[in-house]
């Protein structure tokens, strides 16, 4: 809901700012010498809340909160997380992220940085992105993977509230493997996208349009088959130990469902 003088969503109030938040939460993930995984460093700056939630064996769990509404129009948000040798991280999100507009039109920058070292894991999952009517969004998703690191990532990002029109969202994901690009996509959507952005050719109608990466060693042995996953779903080996697989759906919800039954096929091949 907007007020003139109050933003409010479901996370946090906070009153609006031409100028917007610059704000940078950051995780450090370590073995230690009992091959559990330690934080030392975790910290997030508001709206960017960083919170362990538990360990599993030797991995650690953190989830990202949002602490205020965000990111609104003119805001620049950057998560960076590093995994160093050995160590596993597991990271998700309390909640869907809502890109909102802000008071004076200029787009909202969200910027995510991962680094993977070599015998490392990260399992990067966290919800769906929410494009709201007038919003402008640019995200930048960046992975750097040593060779020998592990990465599960997915992203998911659904195109306007429920019966809505939604904002311009501008997504790009890059994947570096030992120095190499892995993987190098780009997407726009919503008014103001470049022309075709709905057709056959691109979302073809749907409101929602995700996509999971899995970098893993084993697959430099047996790569995975291409494979197609329903009507709106395709995996697709990439030119190195990895798979991309991208889907579409008319909603959040089977997007989600068709994302969770990828990774669970790709982890039967690992």
């Amino acid at each position: 809901m907007t007020h003139p003088q109050l933003l409010q969503d479901d996370t946090g109030l906070r009153p609006p700012s031409p100028a917007g938040v610059r704000a940078r939460a950051r995780i450090t993930a370590r073995r230690d010498a009992q091959g559990r995984t330690v934080l030392p460093l975790l910290h997030g700056e508001a709206p960017l809340a960083l919170r362990r939630t538990r360990t599993t064996g030797p991995e650690a769990h953190v989830m990202l909160v949002g602490a205020m509404s965000g990111p609104l129009g003119g805001d620049r948000l950057t998560v960076e997380a590093e995994v160093e040798q050995g160590a596993r991280l597991s990271v998700g999100s309390a909640a869907a992220t809502i890109a909102l507009p802000g008071q004076d039109g200029a787009p909202a920058h969200y910027d995510v940085r991962l680094t993977v070292a070599a015998g490392a894991e990260l399992r990067w999952l966290p919800e769906q992105l929410i494009s709201v009517q007038g919003s402008e969004l640019r995200v930048t998703t960046r992975a750097d993977i040593a060779a020998g690191g592990r990465l599960v990532l997915r992203e998911e990002q659904v195109l306007g509230r429920t019966a809505e029109t939604p904002g311009l969202l501008s997504s790009r994901l890059t994947v570096h493997l030992a120095g190499r690009p892995l993987l190098d996509q780009e997407l726009s959507c919503g008014p103001g996208a470049p022309g075709g952005w709905d057709g056959p050719a691109v979302l073809a109608g749907h409101r929602a349009v995700g996509q999971l990466i899995v970098v893993d060693p084993d697959f430099a042995h047996t790569p995975p088959p291409p494979t197609p996953l329903g009507e709106s779903a395709a995996l697709t080996p990439l030119a190195g130990p990895g798979a991309l697989v991208t889907a579409l759906a008319p909603d959040a919800l089977q997007l989600r469902r068709t994302l969770d039954e990828a990774l669970t096929h790709l982890t039967r091949l690992t």
